[in-house]
């Protein structure tokens, strides 16, 4: 049961206008201050796109996401959970990229999520482009491959870019199974979509045993269909969850690099997510908001409504094990 030193600042102490924000007004915590050690879980930015091969700005994501999350309350309205109640939730900062190195940033992330997984803490993570999920899932999985439900307008199961380069957003998860971080069998894909350059993604995953839901199918079968298969494929092992922002038509979500129509709604996403119930979670990622795409906000609205979604059955999840 979460104590009164990780509770969210209420908008009726507070105006949701006035403060300074941090993550759903949960207060920020630094792993030398007295409360660190009951952190249950952790949400974090990685403010970085140096993985971005097209339009950039998903490292300013984290900054405007926290702004918009002063917005979000403390229970759930339909489920009714109470996730600052469920478990002690706290804004851990950002980890602190290197921009002008790649590798280098990889590193910074994986040490990070490592010390996290050894502190116990689960993350909830807020991005940066795709390829932060790479590290954090080097960080996690150190002890053996994971599962993974992934909602995403992409598979991100490409070998490489431009003759040669492996690290790139398209990528991570091709390097993740690769690297064994990933057991293929046990990650499900879902709302792939969008014109291909040539498929080989798919076929790669499809080679490996991942299964990929493409819209068609999704739409066809409807949520409930299709989380009750992704929960029946992930089991009750190990898995971590990665929502980027582009599963939703970015009619709803316009701030994003790799926008695809033919997307769910928000409404229908939230509904992808509340099918996460009862999965053994170790973790999640919100990626691919990039501001500069959508000045007004809405979009980091949207990621952060679907951040305290995943936020609540991933306390449920945490709050099993404890």
């Amino acid at each position: 049961m979460s104590n009164k030193n990780f509770q969210p600042i209420s908008g009726f102490d507070l105006p949701r206008f006035a403060g300074i924000p941090t993550f759903m007004r949960l207060p920020y915590v630094k792993p030398e201050d007295e409360f660190y050690k009951n952190v249950d879980i952790g949400l974090i930015g990685v403010p970085w796109d140096g993985g971005t091969t097209n339009r950039p700005g998903a490292r300013h994501g984290p900054r405007q996401l926290r702004d918009l999350s002063t917005m979000i309350r403390a229970v759930h309205p339909v489920t009714k959970i109470k996730p600052f109640e469920l478990c002690n939730c706290a804004d851990l900062g950002d980890v602190s990229p290197n921009p002008a190195d790649l590798l280098a940033s990889l590193d910074r992330t994986t040490q990070q999520y490592t010390q996290l997984k050894n502190d116990g803490i689960v993350p909830m993570t807020a991005g940066g482009d795709h390829l932060i999920s790479l590290p954090i899932l080097r960080g996690l999985a150190s002890d053996g491959p994971v599962g993974m439900i992934h909602f995403d307008a992409h598979t991100d199961l490409f070998d490489e870019y431009f003759g040669g380069t492996k690290y790139t957003h398209g990528t991570p998860f091709r390097r993740a199974i690769e690297e064994g971080l990933l057991d293929p069998k046990r990650v499900v894909q879902i709302g792939i979509r969008g014109t291909q350059y040539d498929g080989e993604d798919i076929e790669f995953g499809r080679a490996n045993g991942v299964t990929i839901i493409e819209i068609e199918e999704v739409m066809e079968r409807g949520h409930v269909d299709i989380m009750a298969q992704a929960r029946k494929i992930v089991g009750s092992q190990e898995t971590y969850i990665s929502f980027d922002i582009d599963f939703i038509d970015p009619a709803y979500a316009p701030g994003t690099g790799t926008p695809e129509i033919g997307g769910p709604n928000t409404f229908t996403a939230q509904q992808f997510v509340r099918g996460l119930k009862d999965v053994n979670m170790i973790g999640a990622d919100l990626v691919e908001v990039s501001p500069p795409f959508d000045p007004s906000g809405n979009t980091a609205w949207v990621g952060v409504s679907i951040m305290f979604e995943l936020l609540c059955v991933l306390a449920e999840s945490t709050a099993k094990r404890k």
